[in-house]
């Protein structure tokens, strides 16, 4: 549906008549796998499979001392008991924010599937380890940017940073192996909930959350 001003020019669309009817398939507490980490690579492979446009993307939110919060797109790059992890520059907002306040918020949108899962607890570093490894695992490309890039920083032009991209492919140009910057590695988010969300018909949606309590998993159902 499209509005048109008084005018008669297209002012664009009607924001509250825009809706998707929901139609999932349930979600109930026996259908959930035992615990969170099995659950959400249960999702995750059918994201996958559905081919869901990059479906280890999630919504990362964080605050800064002041409470005022921030959002932006990151990829998951681990998975486990311990948490998620994705990785930054330690010099990024981001990374000043969850130093400061340790403690964040993940969100993976897969609209295309009707699903959400949400994410919410502390924070910490990945080892230098383990760093190092997914380090590894990156195109050359990546970690040259990695390198060259003051990430959340001010910068003048375009040009500034692709003159700094040629400084460092000039340096590491009869270097193998790059290693990894000082100011760059992983942060896990050490999850206390973990929300899966089912969009249904009338809004009815099916809100399932595993919650850690005294050390201890415990699933509820929440209303939509």
């Amino acid at each position: 549906m499209t509005e048109f001003a008084a005018d008669g020019k297209n002012a664009g669309v009607v924001l509250p008549a825009m809706r998707v009817s929901y139609e999932g398939t349930s979600l109930d507490v026996s259908d959930l796998a035992d615990t969170w980490t099995e659950q959400l690579q249960r999702w995750l492979d059918e994201a996958v499979a559905a081919g869901v446009p990059e479906p280890n993307a999630m919504v990362l939110a964080t605050a800064d001392d002041e409470g005022r919060p921030s959002s932006r797109t990151v990829l998951c790059k681990g998975l486990s008991e311990r948490g998620i992890a994705f990785y930054t520059n330690y010099t990024s907002a981001k990374s000043h924010h969850l130093s400061g306040v340790r403690y964040a918020s993940v969100t993976f949108p897969w609209y295309g599937l009707h699903r959400q899962v949400n994410l919410r607890g502390e924070v910490e570093k990945v080892d230098a380890a383990e760093t190092a490894e997914y380090w590894a695992s990156r195109p050359r490309g990546s970690q040259l940017g990695a390198w060259a890039s003051p990430q959340s920083g001010v910068v003048p032009d375009r040009r500034n940073l692709e003159n700094a991209l040629q400084v460092v492919e000039r340096r590491f140009a009869d270097t193998d192996e790059i290693p990894p910057p000082p100011h760059w590695g992983g942060w896990r988010i050490r999850p206390e909930t973990v929300e899966f969300w089912q969009g249904r018909e009338n809004r009815m949606h099916d809100r399932l959350r595993y919650v850690r309590h005294d050390g201890e998993w415990r699933i509820e159902r929440l209303a939509p």
